[in-house]
């Protein structure tokens, strides 16, 4: 007779305006469940939990998104307790183990949110494992926390897998791989990591988990029924101030193999015809961090495969990665949105600190691609970076200037453990190696430094989109409207006002009228030169 499975409960810290369904515990449950365990999910993103984060209600406050209404679709947040539902939840439910995903900045909402059940984990003595890239970067952070007894460090996958078993056995797990395991308040065993995951081999995300609500996200100023497909695990590329170098380094190092896979497309199909016809989705999103690398071969198969879908899919990827025929090949098969990471407008600086090589002339052209296909595009740019200043964060508004995008985005450079760029704000004693970032991107920053101070960086990010779409003759207006004080706050309402009448794109507006009724106020400059070559470190 097979032993009952065991009873999981993920932990999911999130706030509300942080929209994005998390694949990883939709997929741990499918797999869970597969092997006969009972999972069940406590996720704060609807409840009001004093964590002050809300991502994208501060990007629409900015005039960075198409404004929206999550109530158009019956969405609202929960007027309940959360700390009285999540008792309630555990006292029911029983669980036999804890298991918290957590991102870096909500570490804090994490630990709260495990102070709740403190007095359950002790009377039943279960244990909590914490997973995530935080985890995986800052196991020794994580695993100072007295409710914390394993830190799984990669992937989980086989991880949970395993851990149920024991768990299920009364089986010792403190063999377990990919694991930092502590007794008695003592760290007791740093296991090995095993190889990656084989992303093939993995079930279909268990959506059901979620409730109705989480199933809804605002693009392009609709909010609309939004399922995430995976395609790519990992990225080729080595930018600076993102995780995917370190995370293909530490496989590399540990296990011999690279991060960056892909899946096979008979499998996406799968997922995009349960998304359609059994779970009614009205738009899909890719959440590969660079969707288009990918060989001719694997884009053609998936142009074919997706002209069946026709469903309306966003996807994210680098200017350098697209031209004519790929846009024009995925508009004829649903492509409505692409972001695409930029950053900075400096060249120089973008080589020698962010580790991205392309010239700002070859950005310009690729960026003029999309709307002659009537695909929408926006530009994510970050500023509050080491070495910075503000005349050099001018250099990005400038960039912003000669792109004719749907929305800009402007967001503080966030230093999480795990990016190469976290080491040099180490070494600069910007922070210590024990400091966590509390912050997300769209917060203040956290960084305390003399060439580009906090006020400095807060002034460009509030009055970014004015600088970029108002004409050059109104700038003296803008330069007023960074200060928060009385006058200052009058002039930046009026211009955000303005600039939302103007110069945000309308609902279901059709892109390709944008280049042709854009008006370009500002000088042109000769963008191959570095006017700032001298700050350069």
């Amino acid at each position: 007779m097979k032993k009952k499975g065991i009873k999981v409960l993920f932990l999911y810290p999130n706030t509300f305006g942080m929209n994005m369904l998390p694949p990883a515990i939709a997929l741990f449950s499918a797999i869970l469940k597969k092997e006969g365990h009972q999972v069940e999910l406590f996720d704060t993103t609807y409840y009001s939990v004093d964590h002050d984060m809300d991502s994208d209600n501060r990007k629409m406050e900015k005039g960075q998104i198409v404004p929206y209404n999550m109530a158009s679709r019956g969405i609202k947040m929960h007027t309940t307790d959360w700390k009285v539902d999540l008792k309630k939840k555990v006292d029911q439910y029983q669980p036999d183990l804890l298991a918290l995903s957590c991102t870096e900045d909500m570490w804090p909402l994490g630990l709260k949110i495990l102070r709740e059940v403190k007095d359950y984990k002790k009377n039943n003595n279960i244990p909590v494992i914490a997973g995530g890239v935080f985890s995986t970067f800052a196991p020794e952070i994580v695993i100072k926390e007295e409710l914390i007894d394993i830190v799984c460090k990669g992937e989980g996958e086989n991880v949970l897998v395993d851990l149920c078993k024991k768990i299920q056995n009364k089986e010792d797990y403190s063999d377990l791989s990919n694991c930092w395991i502590k007794k008695d308040g003592e760290i007791i065993k740093k296991n090995p990591i095993s190889n990656p995951v084989d992303v093939d081999a993995n079930p279909m995300i268990d959506i059901s988990l979620f409730e109705e609500n989480r199933l809804y996200r605002p693009m392009g100023g609709t909010v609309y029924k939004m399922f995430p497909v995976e395609t790519i695990r990992g990225c080729p590329y080595k930018c600076r101030y993102c995780n995917s170098p370190d995370q293909d380094r530490f496989y590399k190092n540990e296990t011999g193999k690279s991060f960056f896979r892909k899946r096979r497309l008979d499998l996406v199909e799968k997922d995009l015809y349960h998304f359609k016809y059994n779970l009614g989705a009205e738009y899909l999103y890719f959440w590969a961090d660079t969707f288009l690398a990918i060989s001719k071969k694997e884009f053609e198969e998936f142009c074919e495969m997706y002209s069946k879908i026709k469903l309306p899919f966003w996807i994210e990827t680098r200017p350098e990665t697209v031209n004519d025929y790929n846009v024009s090949k995925l508009a004829a098969v649903g492509l409505d949105r692409i972001s695409f990471g930029v950053e900075h407008g400096n060249e120089e600086f973008r080589k020698k600190v962010l580790g991205r090589l392309w010239k700002n002339e070859d950005i310009i052209k690729a960026l003029k691609v999309p709307h002659k296909y009537g695909v929408k595009f926006s530009v994510n740019n970050i500023t509050g970076f080491p070495y910075e200043t503000k005349k050099l964060a001018f250099d990005t508004i400038e960039l912003n200037r000669h792109i004719v995008s749907d929305n800009q985005n402007i967001f503080t450079f966030v230093p999480f453990h795990g990016t190469p760029l976290r080491k040099t704000v180490e070494d600069l004693g910007l922070m210590k190696p024990e400091t966590i970032t509390t912050t997300c991107t769209t917060d203040d920053t956290q960084l305390v430094m003399p060439q580009y101070t906090p006020q400095e960086i807060k002034e460009v990010i509030r009055t970014f989109n004015m600088y970029v779409k108002f004409p050059r003759n109104r700038w003296k207006d803008i330069k007023k409207a960074e200060q928060t004080d009385t006058e200052g706050e009058k002039i930046y309402q009026e211009l955000k006002q303005e600039f939302l009448e103007k110069y945000m794109p309308k609902k279901n507006a059709d892109p390709r009228n944008a280049a042709k009724d854009f008006i370009f106020h500002a000088k042109s400059i000769d963008l191959v030169k570095n006017p700032n070559a001298d700050e350069m470190v």
